[in-house]
């Protein structure tokens, strides 16, 4: 069996408490996570409905991503499995499949409802709210509810990742988490917009994406293809993906990305994303190379990526390589900015070699406790300390979020919506994000597109 250095293996949420000095060993910050837990109740109007349930399935995939100590779900979950996602026939299934557990919650932990408005309960207790493109979160018993629009799943998708993302903050020790009411538009993502209303702009989903080029497999690009999967394919046989990526997955992989498991260790990604992919019904190439500029995209490939890569060299090759449209979206990655992300829509006014000039600077953490035990303690040797201190912080619920804007850009353009240039967003302040239109670039692309069911 292969051994996987701390580096490969540290789960990347975990990291956040040895790197901020919340915990002074990996051991301590471990039985830190493992003691999360998070309780969620399904008891939608009605259980069928398609939103609903990715919502709840969201929901567990990201939650026992970050509650270690696991994910207890109730309610209507003998109800058939209407997502159109590979996990079973009814919700139950699902549920297990995705490691949640069909039990009560335990007490004490944090609650997440997917349903209508309830009495105010003691202790964390939200309910997610979708409908049409918007999607958010608020206290149980609070009146705001968003109002009725065409049914979009990713709206559920953001829900559930802003209630992980809630719930975190809760068990973090944040005062206000679970006070607030928290949401957006993907319609029109931008900070002036109320999600709540109903907005005429809004249309109900007729074309989906039929031709898309991934680029990167990890945390943003599985939740790239959560999110596809997810989408009302009338025929996904039409849908054709070329997956790039040329890394193996490790056991730290599975703690920032939603459609890993541990059986899937040792895989390459792109070989356990195109079976997944498959499975869901979808056509797959894949290309097992490192992005950069030299390779051209081939007439009759998809004209569309979405772009995942977690460095500078690669996005500065995105315009290169004859894309006609690039989104592109990028996560912080220390202690106190992972839940950040920057997304661009490309070509933009500047050359993507200019905009990633040289690699961010990184914080030096071997001074925190944690890695000093180690070096003490000789688990680790210098390099060893090093390289672990270099790796990124990650959280999936960012990456889900992130993924929902992206996808968004896509749908947009497919119903004459309008594409952005920028949107930046930290999940500590929802409120306080920004969105830049991109102007009519797009507005002759044909990406190719197929229908919805």
């Amino acid at each position: 069996m292969t051994q996987y250095v701390p580096a490969e293996s540290l789960h990347r949420l975990v990291k956040q408490a040895i790197d901020s000095g919340a915990a002074e060993s990996i051991a301590e910050a471990e039985a830190l996570f493992q003691g999360f837990r998070l309780t969620v109740e399904f008891r939608p109007d009605e259980p069928s409905d398609p939103i609903s349930q990715a919502t709840l399935l969201t929901l567990v995939a990201l939650g026992r991503r970050v509650f270690l100590g696991g994910v207890s779900v109730s309610g209507a979950l003998e109800t058939s499995l209407t997502a159109p996602l590979p996990l079973g026939c009814t919700l139950a299934e699902a549920v297990r499949s995705l490691g949640g557990r069909v039990e009560d919650g335990a007490p004490g932990a944090p609650v997440v409802v997917v349903g209508p408005r309830g009495v105010r309960r003691e202790g964390f207790c939200i309910r997610t709210a979708a409908a049409g493109w918007r999607g958010g979160i608020a206290p149980l018993h609070a009146s705001q509810t968003p109002e009725a629009g065409p049914a979009n799943p990713l709206a559920g998708m953001l829900a559930a990742a802003l209630a992980v993302n809630e719930a975190f903050l809760h068990v973090s020790a944040v005062e206000a988490a679970g006070r607030r009411i928290v949401g957006l538009s993907l319609w029109r993502p931008g900070a002036d917009v109320d999600w709540l209303p109903t907005d005429s702009q809004e249309p109900p989903l007729t074309y989906l994406p039929s031709q898309l080029w991934l680029i990167g497999l990890g945390h943003l690009g599985q939740a790239y293809l959560w999110g596809l999967g997810l989408l009302p394919y009338r025929s996904p046989a039409e849908v054709s993906l070329v997956l790039q990526d040329i890394d193996t997955i490790t056991p730290s992989t599975e703690s920032t990305s939603i459609l890993t498991d541990a059986a899937m260790v040792g895989q390459k990604k792109t070989r356990a994303m195109a079976a997944w992919a498959e499975r869901r019904g979808f056509q797959t190439s894949i290309q097992e190379r490192f992005f950069d500029a030299g390779f051209s995209r081939q007439p009759g490939e998809p004209a569309i990526a979405l772009c995942g890569l977690d460095n500078a060299a690669g996005r500065r090759a995105l315009d290169q390589v004859g894309f006609d449209m690039i989104v592109e979206a990028g996560l912080g990655r220390g202690h106190r900015d992972y839940r950040t992300m920057r997304l661009h829509t490309l070509p933009g006014a500047r050359p993507t070699a200019e905009m990633w000039k040289a690699a961010g600077a990184v914080e030096s953490l071997e001074d925190r406790p944690a890695y000093t035990k180690l070096l003490t303690d000789g688990d680790l040797d210098r390099c060893g300390m090093t390289l672990l201190a270099g790796k990124a912080v990650g959280a999936p619920f960012v990456g889900a979020v992130a993924a929902t804007l992206a996808l968004s850009e896509v749908l947009r353009l497919l119903h004459g919506g309008p594409v952005h240039r920028l949107i930046d967003l930290d999940l500590l302040g929802v409120d306080h994000r920004l969105a830049s239109p991109h102007g009519d670039a797009f507005r002759r692309l044909n990406p190719g597109f197929t229908a919805a069911a």
